[in-house]
């Protein structure tokens, strides 16, 4: 059987949306589902070589107050591995989440063997997903473990409570305020969609590979510096209204980001400065 295919579990989002265009451009036959047609998994992975698992049905907002809901998460990763354990061949590709998973690290940026304490629930299920996915590797099997930072870009749809560069800008576009917990001082590493789609392809042509890596910018920034950004970009003063800080919000998270470097010959090409114009320009002709 032809196993050259990739699977996007969770390919109808934004970043395997994106990957799914490079797939397509490259004449690499990509199989989709989203996270509610997984019962088709059975059916479509023994014609997979790569399984790339972008698929999530949380943010760190939404199962704030609901940890049961990372139940569908953890419960579709372990259906996976159950599935994939007879396809010894087959190279899983996980995302997980480098904005969660580390709570507030002792040390910035923040490399892969630091300890994993998430502050939010959401970052909990990541980490549980990921010990699973660690088991399954020990038992000789190929995965790698992405960590990725807070991607953004053109294609990135509106999700409530989840997406700083895209929230900011619909705000500019539509002229309504943006509510921001706490004061606007909290850190975080954004990568361009381009970046994490050139990354991403790369470890698919690593089929025996078996990493943990982070994936970001290696750059962090405050909320109240993005919010600059973005004025910059667009020309419109943001219109602002604070609320109180939240416990689940990690203060500072600047991912370390040599490991991937070293390991694909890769690095970010686009900064945020420019990646912000980028998706203005889309979203202003979206």
């Amino acid at each position: 059987m032809n196993r050259e295919s990739v699977l996007l579990l969770g390919g109808t989002g934004f970043i395997g949306g994106a990957l799914g265009v490079r797939l397509e451009r490259e004449n690499i036959a990509a199989r989709i589902l989203g996270h509610h047609n997984v019962e088709r998994l059975e059916t479509v992975l023994p014609e997979c070589g790569t399984v790339i698992h972008l698929a999530s049905a949380t943010t760190p907002g939404s199962s704030a107050r609901h940890p049961d809901l990372e139940l569908d998460n953890l419960t579709l990763t372990l259906r996976l591995l159950e599935l994939i354990q007879d396809q010894p061949e087959t190279h899983l590709i996980f995302f997980s989440s480098g904005g969660t998973v580390y709570g507030n690290p002792e040390r910035l940026p923040v490399a892969e063997d630091a300890p994993i304490a998430p502050l939010s629930n959401h970052g909990a299920g990541k980490a549980a997903q990921e010990a699973f996915c660690q088991a399954f590797r020990a038992r000789g099997h190929a995965v790698t473990i992405l960590r990725p930072s807070n991607a953004y870009g053109p294609g990135q749809t509106m999700r409530g409570g989840f997406g700083l560069v895209r929230t900011m800008l619909e705000h500019a576009r539509a002229g309504t305020a943006m509510g921001i917990w706490g004061d606007g001082e909290n850190i975080r590493d954004f990568i361009y969609i381009g970046d994490v789609v050139e990354a991403c392809a790369r470890f698919i042509g690593l089929p025996q590979d078996s990493g943990t890596y982070n994936l970001g910018s290696g750059i962090g920034y405050s909320i109240n510096q993005v919010r600059h950004v973005v004025e910059q970009a667009t020309g419109i003063e943001l219109k602002i209204s604070h609320r109180p800080a939240r416990g689940i919000d990690v203060r500072a998270v600047v991912l370390d980001i040599s490991r991937i470097e070293a390991r694909l010959s890769w690095k970010p090409e686009i900064n945020l400065e420019e990646g912000v114009r980028h998706t203005w320009n889309w979203l202003k002709e979206a």
